[in-house]
């Protein structure tokens, strides 16, 4: 870190969230500092959906054209069943969907999406600062002073994207992380070291198989070079109470009555490491003073809408134009750009995270829920949007 104690902005937290809220501030004009307390800007994980909700402002930044290099743009998401392999419905991902939304759907390593954001904050003139932890921040109403290790940072705002586990969202609420008992594991792999047999389909499609308290989720990744697989599945031992949950033999017991090409996609997942996820229950307060959350510090949600990152990045996009709308010759009315983020984003994300919630429900339905489930995807008419209008066109 620089001898200069001061920043207009500084931002807690180096993941998507806190780049983009940087990149989006930066190049408004403003001066902005992350702290990251990891040793370098890095995302541990495998693919990451776009949705043309934030590949619109993508687009906007002048940074689409980086992340569709780095990624694919798949032309269906197709949703199976997992005991039978069945098509249920399909979302056509093509040229109807692009002129619909105006931006496409992409997939991306989240690593080649942090370093794309890295690299468009650093020629931004972002001050990026590894290997710092912010112990405190003290926020008052024309700015707020932030504590990390012996040093001390004056700044007119702070925004806390320090993630799930945000320390400083406990200045705003007590909640601590819900976990849902559900545990993902995740392989990305070159396609040369696969044994899975990949068709041209495999290369073209998101495919989500839903099952009884489990789902796999497979897609190419960098520019079809890497295959990318998810198995999520509810844990047996986290219900019966056990400390030590989630394990690769629940892994195969709860999959094992899957269909042959869920099976096979097990062998496609790293053993040595796994996913439980969490999310919280939405707050309705993000800002006190000149301190504000984003990213998941105010909304972690779990992954069934594949919104996390997008929901990031709308919150970037949302506070840099409430920002740009208050400045007078230069001076910027932080007060009233956080006061309508907050209102913006809140009753967004909202709906986000409770629908997220209900999704997983419905994915992982059983017995006579399952069938019902199953009779209406089937029914449903492949150019209806309504279910996703209010996702993708806003």
């Amino acid at each position: 870190m620089d001898t200069d104690t001061t920043a207009e902005v500084v931002v807690v937290g180096g993941g998507i969230g806190g780049l983009a809220n940087a990149y989006a501030l930066a190049t408004a004009g403003h001066r902005v500092r992350v702290l990251e307390r990891a040793a370098e800007f890095a995302e541990v994980g495998a693919g990451l959906q776009m949705a043309p909700n934030a590949t619109r402002i993508l687009r906007e930044w002048g940074l689409l054209d980086r992340v569709v290099e780095a990624g694919v743009t798949p032309q269906r998401l197709v949703f199976r069943d997992a005991l039978t392999g069945e098509e249920l419905t399909r979302l056509e991902l093509g040229v109807d969907f692009l002129e619909r939304y105006g931006a496409p759907y992409v997939v991306i390593h989240r690593s080649d999406l942090l370093t794309i954001l890295v690299d468009a904050c650093r020629e931004a003139g972002v001050e990026l600062v590894p290997g710092t932890g912010v112990d405190d921040v003290e926020a008052g109403p024309s700015g707020a002073v932030v504590h990390a290790g012996e040093a001390r940072l004056d700044a007119d705002v702070v925004l806390a994207a320090d993630g799930l586990r945000s320390t400083l969202r406990g200045k705003f609420s007590d909640d601590e992380p819900i976990s849902s008992g559900y545990v993902a594991y995740r392989g990305a792999f070159p396609v040369s070291e696969l044994t899975l047999e990949l068709d041209e389909r495999s290369f073209e499609e998101v495919v989500v198989y839903l099952g009884p308290g489990c789902h796999l989720v497979q897609y190419p990744l960098r520019r079809g070079e890497i295959f990318n697989t998810v198995a999520v599945f509810e844990s047996p031992a986290f219900a019966h109470g056990e400390a030590d949950w989630g394990g690769p033999e629940e892994l195969d017991a709860v999959f094992a009555g899957a269909c042959e090409p869920v099976r096979r996609g097990l062998a496609s997942l790293w053993r040595d490491r796994r996913w439980p996820m969490y999310d919280r229950l939405p707050i309705g307060t993000w800002v006190s003073g000149r301190l504000a959350l984003t990213g998941d510090a105010a909304h972690p949600m779990l992954q069934y809408l594949a919104q996390g990152a997008c929901q990031a990045i709308e919150d970037a996009h949302c506070l840099s134009t409430e920002v740009a709308k208050t400045a007078v010759d230069g001076t910027v009315d932080w007060d009233t750009a956080l006061a309508t983020y907050q209102e913006l984003r809140t009753a967004r994300t909202a709906q986000v995270q409770t629908t997220a919630r209900v999704w997983g429900d419905i994915w992982h339905v059983d017995g006579i829920a399952r069938l019902l489930r199953n009779a209406l995807f089937t029914d449903r008419d492949v150019a209806d949007h309504k279910y996703v209008d209010w996702l993708y066109g806003t």
